[in-house]
């Protein structure tokens, strides 16, 4: 099965190399141990809640500030806004550079939605991490190196997806999000049974897309399984 990637667009990437103690502990940052912050906006979420992780692979920074933005990307706030604003800290600004080099890459190679219906009116991100960065693992309550599963599409598609990953390889759940998240999907977390299983993974995730593909594409009138 190939799907047409949507590549995300980033909307905006700034960086302040000494931001006042004040803002760093309102954005979840450490004055006693960040002195940087890079901040970066997009139009899609889930992409870069990877790539934010992917970031933290290549550079000692953390993620201190990620969040969704209520309705998506086509009901944004303002035009740099999109459909999440991601903050990195560090405790100087070339870890920051490094940071946002990565995630940047990730995002324009990797981490991205596809069109499922081949109209873009249903889009899926059944993504396979294969390597868990500190962000994401801990979000997960998974050991870093982790392989993970991260899957997301419109709240049926989705349901239907989960069902059907869950049943086609030996993975187990270690988060699901009903809907409707901020940006109206819905979201899950799989990862192998088996430590390290990234075969698995890779297996659910293709089933998941699979589903949400045929869900798609069978309208109102189509029947369960």
């Amino acid at each position: 099965m190939i799907l047409e990637p949507i590549v995300p667009t980033v909307l905006a990437v700034r960086r302040l190399p000494a931001a006042s103690p004040a803002l760093l502990a309102a954005y979840g940052a450490d004055p006693a141990r960040h002195v940087s912050l890079g901040l970066v906006t997009c139009d899609q979420d889930d992409a870069t809640y990877v790539a934010l992780d992917e970031a933290t692979k290549h550079a000692p920074v953390d993620v201190v500030f990620a969040r969704s933005f209520y309705a998506g990307a086509a009901h944004a706030s303002g035009r740099l806004s999109g459909e999440i604003l991601g903050v990195l800290a560090a405790a100087e600004p070339q870890a920051i550079e490094d940071g946002l080099e990565a995630l940047l890459r990730c995002l324009a190679h990797d981490a991205c939605f596809y069109d499922a219906d081949g109209k873009r009116g249903v889009t899926v991100f059944p993504h396979v991490i294969g390597s868990l960065g500190h962000y994401l693992a801990a979000e997960a309550g998974l050991a870093v190196g982790e392989p993970m599963a991260y899957l997301v599409a419109p709240p049926l598609e989705a349901t239907i997806g989960l069902d059907a990953a869950l049943k086609a390889a030996a993975v187990r759940a270690v988060r699901i999000v009903a809907p409707p998240t901020e940006t109206n999907f819905a979201c899950a977390w799989l990862t192998g049974e088996a430590p390290g299983d990234l075969a698995a993974c890779e297996a659910a995730a293709e089933a998941y897309a699979a589903a949400v593909v045929e869900v798609a594409g069978g309208g109102a009138g189509a029947g369960g399984r």
